[in-house]
Order: C-alpha cells, then sequence, then structure tokens
C-alpha cells in the first residue's frame, strides 16, 4: 500500500508541474514580456490553436518517441502548424540513436523528375522533392532560450536528398543510417556521427563525437494533383523483434514533464525569435542585421543555419510582412537566375502559423504560378480576388508573414541568387500595374483550382 501511495504522489506531482509548464506556455499567448503579436480579437483566437497545436505533437513526442523502435511521425500538419511552415510539405521525423544502425525504405510512384527529366504527366507520381537530414541536439525550439541559436548547439550529421537517392525500377528505395558506411556498402547511406572541432558552447566538456538525435526532413509537393506522399518504415538493425520493458510510473512521470517543457519552450522560443533576431515589430537590440522582417518588403535573401532557426539545409529564405487595408494589394517580383529544385511562396499568421491552404489560396509553387511574358514571376497579395492567376488570399488577416524559399542540392553562388521586391498599390488600380499579358481566371476556376487543393490535403494526411 505505501508503494501504491508514493506512486500517486510522484504522478501527481509531475501533472502539477506539467501544468504549470502549460500555464507558463499560455501566457505568451497575451503577456507582453513574452512578446506574443498584438493582442487583436484574431491573433488572441488563433494564439490559443497555436498553442493546442503545440500540445497536440508534445503528446505525440513525450509519450511516442522510442530510438531502438522508431516512427515516422508528422512534425507539422494541418493539425499543428507554427514556424512558417510550408504548405508545400510533408514535415516528417523519427527519433534515433546515432551509435545504433538503421535501415529506412521507402515506396512510391514515378520520379523522373528527380533526375531532372520531364515529370510524368497526368498519373500518379513521387513528390516534386524529398530530403533527409540527421541531426544531434533537440529539435527547433525546445529549449525555450534564443542561445541555443549559437553556432555549434545542434550539428548535422547527414544529409540525403532526392537528387542524390538510388531509386529501384519499382519506386522503392532504401537508405542505411549509421555512424560510418560499412566497407563494400554503396547503396543509400546517411551518416549519424560527426566529430567536430570546437567545443560545445554550453558544455565544453562534451566530447568531440555528436552522435544523431532524430531523421528529420520535407517531402515537397508541386503538382499537387497527381504527386503522393511517400509513407516509410524505419527499424533499428540491431533492435527488430525486440520488446520494450513494461510501462512503469517512472516512465509516466518523465513524460508527463517533458510534454509541459515541449509546449513551454516552444511557445517562449518562437514568440522571441519573431520578436528579437527577426525584429518583426520593429528593430531591437540583438535583432540580426539584414534579417529584420520589413513592412511589404523583403530582408535580404539566406541561406538556412542555426541563426534562421534552422529550416531545410538546402534552402535559401527570406522573409517580410504585409500590412494591407481592404483597398490595398502587395504586388511582389520574383526573378529566378537559375533554377532550383524547388520554389514555393507561402502566407502566415503572426504566429507563425501557415494561413489555411486547403481552403485558400495562400501559397503558390513555381508549377502553380504562371510567369509573365518577361520571365518574371508576379504574384498579388490581396483580401479579395483580383482574378489573376498568381492571387495569394490574406483571409482576412491585416498582417501575416511573406515567406518565399528556394531550394538547391548545391547552394548557389550569391550572384546566381534569386531577387525579390515587392510594392504596395491600390486595389483599385492593380491592372495598370500588372503587364497587359497577366493570365486571368473566373470565378468557375478559382473555385476549381480550391476544390484540387482541398482534395490533396485530405489525401496528404489522411489516417488510413
Amino acid at each position: 500500500m505505501a508503494d501504491s501511495e508514493d506512486t500517486k504522489k510522484d504522478l501527481l506531482d509531475a501533472w502539477d508541474d506539467m501544468i504549470q509548464s502549460l500555464q507558463e506556455a499560455r501566457n505568451a499567448i497575451d503577456q507582453p514580456e513574452l512578446m506574443p503579436p498584438p493582442a487583436s480579437e484574431r491573433n488572441l483566437a488563433e494564439g490559443y490553436r497555436y498553442l493546442m497545436g503545440y500540445l497536440h505533437s508534445a503528446v505525440e513526442r513525450a509519450f511516442h518517441s522510442d530510438p531502438d523502435r522508431p516512427q515516422f511521425r508528422n512534425a507539422l500538419s494541418t493539425i499543428n502548424r507554427a514556424t512558417i511552415d510550408n504548405p508545400d510539405a510533408v514535415y516528417f521525423y523519427a527519433p534515433i540513436d546515432g551509435s545504433a544502425s538503421y535501415m529506412l525504405h521507402g515506396q512510391m510512384g514515378d520520379a523522373r523528375h528527380w533526375r531532372g527529366q520531364p515529370a510524368l504527366s497526368g498519373a500518379r507520381k513521387a513528390p516534386h522533392y524529398l530530403i533527409f537530414e540527421t541531426s544531434s541536439g533537440e529539435l527547433a525550439g525546445d529549449s525555450g532560450d534564443l542561445r541555443e541559436l549559437q553556432p555549434g548547439m545542434k550539428t548535422q550529421t547527414g544529409m540525403l536528398d532526392a537528387s542524390s537517392i538510388d531509386v529501384n525500377e519499382d519506386g522503392s528505395f532504401n537508405i542505411l543510417l549509421a555512424p560510418e558506411r560499412p566497407g563494400g556498402y554503396s547503396g543509400n547511406f546517411i551518416p549519424t556521427l560527426k566529430v567536430v572541432e570546437r567545443p560545445h558552447p554550453a558544455d565544453p566538456n562534451l566530447p568531440p563525437e555528436r552522435y544523431a538525435s532524430y531523421i528529420s526532413g520535407r517531402q515537397l509537393f508541386y503538382d499537387w494533383e497527381h504527386e503522393e506522399a511517400i509513407h516509410f518504415e524505419i527499424v533499428q538493425l540491431d533492435a527488430s523483434g525486440e520488446q520494450p520493458a513494461p510501462y512503469s510510473a517512472d516512465s509516466a512521470a518523465q513524460q508527463l514533464r517533458r510534454l509541459g517543457n515541449i509546449v513551454r519552450g516552444q511557445m517562449h522560443f518562437w514568440n522571441a525569435f519573431w520578436a528579437i533576431p527577426m525584429g518583426v515589430y520593429g528593430e531591437r537590440p540583438g535583432t540580426m542585421p539584414g534579417m529584420a522582417f520589413p513592412r511589404n518588403a523583403f530582408n535580404t535573401i539566406n541561406a538556412a543555419s542555426g541563426a534562421t532557426g534552422g529550416g531545410m539545409s538546402t534552402n535559401l529564405y527570406a522573409g517580410g510582412v504585409f500590412e494591407l487595408e481592404r483597398d490595398e494589394a502587395l504586388v511582389i517580383e520574383i526573378k529566378i537566375k537559375l533554377q532550383p529544385n524547388y520554389f514555393g511562396f507561402q502566407l502566415g499568421n503572426l504566429w507563425g502559423e501557415s494561413l489555411d491552404y486547403a481552403n485558400r489560396i495562400s501559397s503558390l509553387n513555381g508549377y502553380q504560378t504562371v510567369a509573365d511574358a518577361d520571365g518574371v514571376i508576379r504574384l498579388v497579395v490581396a483580401h479579395q480576388d483580383p482574378g489573376v492567376h498568381n492571387w495569394l488570399d490574406t483571409d482576412g488577416h491585416r498582417e501575416g508573414f511573406l515567406s518565399p524559399r528556394w531550394a538547391y542540392s548545391h547552394t548557389p553562388e550569391p550572384e546566381d541568387w534569386p531577387e525579390i521586391s515587392a510594392r504596395k498599390v491600390s486595389f483599385g488600380q492593380l491592372s495598370a500595374e500588372l503587364p497587359a499579358s497577366t493570365v486571368l481566371v473566373s470565378a468557375e476556376q478559382r473555385q476549381q483550382q480550391i476544390a484540387l487543393r482541398q482534395r490533396h490535403v485530405q489525401k496528404r494526411y489522411r489516417v488510413f
């Protein structure tokens, strides 16, 4: 009986700690010292939805993470949108032990476009782009502290993207994850160990070996009608068929506390990230030079790094904030010099949630956009549908994030990077601001575009 009473107390203490952490996470919605977006009715309402998205993912991460028997899960989805997530992407991750060896298996449709050939038309095919990355450390934001952006806090041990994955004729592929490539092995391989030269900034006594603690990545879609998500399997080779230890009170207590810590860390970190290094509400001490998000304009294009909160390692990013009244629009011009593996443009709210991308056209990619005769891609951000093909719907938000990204398997020289600019115009004068050859769409065509998006998103996140 005594043991039972002790267990009750231990678990109740863990529960109370979790609730306290969740309350501290909730405070990030409306307490100014935690740097939330302006407290409008809509921002406050969306703040609670945003919080519950982190709670959703934290349940999976805290209670269902086993590096001996890993399973891939959605890092972000329609349920938990955050960090200016890309509507073209399936974000995935699985916990691993970088000192062990794993085999990953995937099966998909036609992937000839991964080799630079014209994509198959009108038939089932693989996503436009796929990348796997193995990393040591926590997921971005878990610490709740901007010091995790310091160089060396996280280490990427390996990367493999669609340009280099060997695929069998039946659309299947296997990837070995291990600290070192075995002798004589010539298949797809991602290293899970990297030996670094500099001491860890938070713990200089750590040895130089960095073992990956998770594998993550993105599947990026261009042709939403025909590209389908790949379902992966992963197994630790030395643990296949083995069973975990019985569940215990100690495990439950640790997981309860971890759940609360994840949600609090994510809420606090990303509020601070947008406000301080990204300078979304104006530059302040700690804002990175050239990185502040301007209004109705873009910051300096930059490559993904720890300083940018991570991100896909092959991406170039830019960012800004649209600020538009009902009778205004933003015309964005994009000039691409060197064709990327992927290009996309997305809108988000000030929490970093992507705007509704199933029921609204809040994002467009390189397949969905139409370039003008001069080769320039012109996008129109507006509250009302102007009847142009390249319209981005604000979903009624007066303010929100502007997020272009370009993926290159090998980062080009800066002189070959894209160029992007924006100008605010009167909605009523929009036709005069666009080329005469601008492609127009009817109300019926717009409805068909949205219906296609709804079908794709439902399929992408199906649960069976």
